[in-house]
């Protein structure tokens, strides 16, 4: 039987331009024929993996560049420059049947996804057969010179959050791992478009007869109230993880601190964003995943001139026809956290919990009790 643990959160948001397009103003999505603010799911699941690496310390790398760092490694500990750069080529060449390909610069042609500590062992494996890369360094056509095995087994080795997260790698046979969390793109519960900002900056040297200013451009920004959602399948995850339990309740625990407190860190120097959810919403599900996305569908209309409020009251509404429809069925646990201080019937979302620790304890122990973790 598979796990999941759903998490929605209602997140209201200040001026901000938390997730930029290719021409720097917030992104956007039509939904229910109208314009919503969004922010796509890689740039807040990008928080969150930063997030949970730091709580479990063990860093992962996604990156192009393991043979430009293996070469600058090698080059601070003495190695020729030539010599260094070949053997950085060479972990790229070593790796699958065919190699993975490399770049101008050096930059492998695609993202490698690594726990940090694999580059100090790629640079100690590379010390270890110097001998062999000086002799095939002048060759026209070296061919791989470090063992593909343990190239590969650095390549392929697994962090907690690769095991969450996934990693695909198609140029390296079994490297491919299917990852045990969803995350959706936030979008505004109500219609909402970019606006734009005008600014100046100052020259501070400027005589005081001068007038105008050093600088001036615009930029966009946009404000509201967002909806979002993630998903983890807890067996794929025990499964990912080995069969480890308790290592699952440990990463399942900071994902979901994470996915509730963190925030994507566009422009934050000048928004200063940062907000909390007003309200957080976790079930635990035995049959399939379910967003409450749906609830939004129709634009939230503003309620005591806001929609903070109004978002809340729709998901309630939403999950007690939801609740109804599935007959209350498939689901062992649910429960929220809120911000109080109005009248709203949340009890569509199942147990009142005074913080968000005290949601994500329980919906720990109802899918990964402690008596399991042995």
């Amino acid at each position: 039987m598979a796990l999941f643990l759903d998490l929605s959160a209602v997140q209201s948001v200040p001026a901000a331009n938390l997730n930029r397009d290719d021409l720097g103003s917030p992104k956007t999505v039509r939904y229910g024929n109208a314009p919503r603010i969004r922010v796509s799911s890689q740039s807040w699941k990008r928080v969150i993996r930063h997030g949970v690496e730091q709580d479990l310390g063990e860093k992962a790398t996604r990156t192009r560049l393991v043979p430009v760092k293996v070469r600058q490694a090698l080059q601070r500990a003495g190695w020729p420059a030539d010599l260094a750069e070949f053997a950085g080529e060479q972990v790229a060449v070593s790796a699958g049947k065919k190699g993975i390909g490399t770049e101008k610069g050096g930059h492998t042609s695609v993202l490698l996804f690594l726990p940090e500590s694999g580059l100090e062992e790629l640079v100690t494996l590379c010390m270890e057969h110097r001998e062999g890369l000086e002799a095939d360094q002048g060759k026209k056509k070296p061919g791989q010179v470090l063992p593909a095995d343990r190239v590969e087994e650095i390549l392929k080795r697994r962090t907690a959050s690769i095991s969450l997260l996934g990693r695909m790698l198609a140029e390296l046979p079994g490297a491919n791992v299917d990852g045990a969390a969803q995350v959706a793109h936030a979008f505004t519960t109500h219609a909402a478009e970019p606006q734009r900002d005008y600014f100046t900056a100052v020259d501070d040297w400027l005589g005081e007869a001068d007038t105008g200013s050093g600088h001036l451009d615009t930029s966009e920004f946009s404000a509201g109230v967002f909806y979002r959602y993630a998903t983890v399948n807890i067996t794929d995850l025990v499964t990912n993880l080995d069969g480890d339990h308790k290592a699952a309740r440990t990463v399942l625990g900071s994902f979901a601190e994470h996915f509730l407190l963190s925030l994507p860190q566009a422009k934050r120097t000048s928004t200063a964003p940062h907000t909390v959810p007003d309200l957080a919403y976790l079930a635990v599900r035995t049959q399939r995943p379910l967003s409450l996305a749906a609830a939004f569908e129709t634009p939230v209309r503003d309620s005591d001139g806001g929609f903070a409020r109004a978002s809340r009251a729709a998901l309630a509404a939403y999950a007690q026809n939801l609740n109804r429809l599935t007959g209350n069925r498939h689901r062992p646990f649910h429960g929220h956290a809120a911000v109080t201080g109005d009248d709203l019937d949340l009890t569509p979302l199942g147990t009142a919990y005074d913080s968000f620790y005290d949601l994500i304890d329980a919906a720990l122990e109802a899918s990964l009790p402690t008596g399991e973790q042995a």
